[in-house]
């Protein structure tokens, strides 16, 4: 994982305390594209997946609105695009399997 990727784990492990988190790097997919970097190091656009009973109670705005708050330095820095799916344990028991 890279810089970006590693403060996003951290991040979200310590606030959320996830069962389970899924970060995926996107960026080879966006590149050319808005908000991709020259520099070609990727780490613009990621997919984070979420699975943590934190969320209990929340609906989904709620629940990505703490995930950027938690995420605002790297926004801010070079993370151009998030792609969120947040889930209670019993929601994500029910989504069926990708």
């Amino acid at each position: 994982m890279g810089e970006y990727s590693d403060r996003i784990e951290r991040k979200l492990t310590e606030a959320l305390k996830p069962v389970r988190l899924n970060i995926e790097d996107e960026s080879h997919k966006h590149a050319g594209h808005a908000g991709a970097h020259a520099d070609g190091g990727g780490e613009t656009h990621f997919s984070v997946e979420i699975v943590s009973d934190v969320f209990v109670g929340q609906n989904r705005v709620a629940r990505q609105r703490q995930v950027y708050a938690l995420l605002a330095e790297e926004l801010n820095e070079r993370v151009h695009a998030l792609s969120l799916a947040t889930l209670t344990q019993e929601e994500a028991a029910k989504k069926p399997a990708a």
